[in-house]
């Protein structure tokens, strides 16, 4: 039986600590804040959208960093048998639109309820507010680990779930890229991701609070900076400009600088790394239903039938209100003029404008909103197949610690419980190495 050290009580590290003790080890969890699983407890909105039913081939695919990394992970511990688990462990579960799991009593609480009592079950030590401040290791192995008190504890392996930077009200340092570069490891630049986009002008606040449905977007990466190379200058040739970075459809709200929702985090996932390489713009569909062929015959049927009023009346059934005033500035058109004086190039101008309606993209939100972190532990320093660090025997990874990040819709719990089950499975085992 081996003495496992488990930091950080979220949602990687309590899966991990259940497992390992299950395995029959003596497990300690250390965690800094009152209480176990803080940040589960705001996720969904506090209902904690846990993982989605899709199948494998759409797992993988909404894994935006490290796809296959998590191959052994996902083999071992499954979304389908991620829910099996929890029902097992006494959490009811239900599937809602996109595959999206939750417990059936909508409460987040719950789920931390059920990991709280199997870690009880299996016997798991837990310590709350207890800092980790050091990680030792003697001969490249893991050897023990300090708390900020200066109380040292000894095991024969450690498994770090610290969590990212995200939402560091839940307690977030980042402390556990601190401890995996002093023990050797790189640790990729972070971003804040699954987050709101800030837009720029000709971003209108008279948008705020309006919600949108059914549309489709594009990020789009405009033009590429120049860099200098050699001394001389030379267009980066990563991608071309124009370049499709991100699509999708679904659902966003504008918020007093710009937009979020649904596809807008996602896109941000894909945006956060790439503002010092290039100009982006956000673009939207608001009616990918129809050609803009289609839309130009739908707006003057709706012209024929308004043609008394003016054109900033004649629009009520085509877009919301808020709306109207924005897209007529951006037309040019006076909104006092009558719908039935409407050229045909200005009425094919707003069937352009409503197919794409598009904005400077200028900055994502921070880590206070940030629903994940972007970048982490470098994957090629750590064995995909046991989470154990290719560097120091005994230490293990798991969660968003990694350089690991998926998009919403369970899909990031998934690679916590994934990676947390296969750190907590494999830790303990005979060492096979520096591989």
């Amino acid at each position: 039986m081996a003495r496992i050290l488990v930091v950080g009580g979220g949602a990687a590290g309590m899966m991990a600590s259940a497992v390992a003790a299950e395995q029959g080890h003596k497990v300690v969890l250390f965690e800094q804040n009152e209480k176990l699983g803080k940040k589960i407890y705001i996720t969904g909105k506090g209902r904690c959208n846990l993982t989605n039913a899709c199948d494998m081939e759409e797992l993988y695919k909404n894994v935006v960093t490290n796809p296959r990394f998590l191959y052994s992970a996902f083999t071992k511990f499954s979304n389908q048998e991620t829910i099996a688990y929890f029902n097992s462990i006494g959490l009811s579960t239900k599937i809602e639109r996109g595959g999206r799991v939750f417990p059936v009593s909508d409460h987040s609480s719950d789920v931390i309820k059920a990991l709280g009592q199997e870690l009880g079950r299996r016997g798991v030590q837990v310590f709350l507010g207890t800092k980790v401040g050091e990680i030792k290791e003697v001969g490249g192995a893991f050897s023990s680990l300090v708390t900020k008190e200066g109380k040292e504890y000894f095991g024969d392996a450690c498994i770090l779930a610290t969590g990212g930077l995200s939402y560091p009200t839940t307690g977030a340092t980042g402390d556990g890229y601190l401890f995996a570069e002093k023990l050797g490891h790189h640790v990729t630049k972070r971003y804040p991701a699954l987050v709101s986009l800030k837009l720029g002008k000709p971003f209108s606040s008279l948008l705020e609070g309006l919600s949108l449905k059914n549309i489709r977007v594009r990020l789009i990466a405009d033009e590429w900076r120049e860099e200098e190379c050699g001394g001389t200058k030379a267009k980066k040739k990563k991608r071309r400009a124009g370049a499709v970075l991100f699509e999708d459809f679904g659902e966003l709200v504008f918020t007093g600088t710009g937009i979020s929702g649904p596809v807008v985090l996602s896109a941000s996932s894909y945006a956060a790394p790439l503002f010092d390489e290039c100009s982006m713009s956000f673009h939207i569909d608001l009616k990918p239903a129809l050609s803009e062929e289609q839309l130009d015959a739908r707006i003057l049927r709706d012209f024929d039938e308004a043609k008394n009023k003016c054109l900033k009346n004649a629009l009520d059934h085509l877009l919301p209100q808020k709306l109207i005033r924005v897209i007529i500035e951006r037309s040019g058109i006076s909104p006092d003029r009558q719908a039935c004086a409407i050229k045909r190039e200005e009425r094919r101008q707003l069937a352009g404008l409503l197919k794409d309606f598009c904005f400077p993209v200028r900055a994502c939100g921070g880590y206070e909103e940030a629903v994940i972190t972007k970048g982490g532990v470098d994957v090629g320093q750590v064995n995909p197949k046991t989470m154990e660090s290719r560097l120091v025997n005994g230490i293990y990874f798991a969660g968003e610690l990694l350089d690991v990040d998926a998009l919403t819709g369970g899909f990031n719990l998934q690679v916590a419980w994934s990676s947390g089950f296969l750190a907590g499975l494999s830790a303990g085992k005979e060492p096979a190495g520096k591989n």
